[in-house]
């Protein structure tokens, strides 16, 4: 499972530039959390604001059917959270 979870991390870290212009998560504060041994949670916070597009190439950058929530932070930001399975 670590192995799959550092590639995941790899491939965000490598990928994101590329495919987010604007860098509203790149650069951004991220934390990666185990869920019940079955999933990956992807957090970014501190987001001014994201488009489907970006959505849909970090989860092109995944690999993997994910889900993808974004919820309000504070007035000027919002958290954006991809859940991966792990299995």
């Amino acid at each position: 499972m670590s192995e799959a979870i550092n590639d995941l991390q790899r491939r965000l870290a490598d990928g994101l530039a590329k495919i987010d212009p604007h860098h509203r998560l790149f650069g951004r504060p991220v934390s990666y959390r185990v869920i019940d041994g079955q999933a990956l949670e992807v957090t970014y916070r501190d987001v001014a604001g994201i488009a489907d597009a970006e959505v849909q190439g970090v989860k092109r950058l995944i690999g993997r059917d994910c889900s993808c929530t974004v919820s309000p932070q504070t007035a000027e930001s919002v958290t954006v959270r991809f859940v991966v399975p792990l299995k």
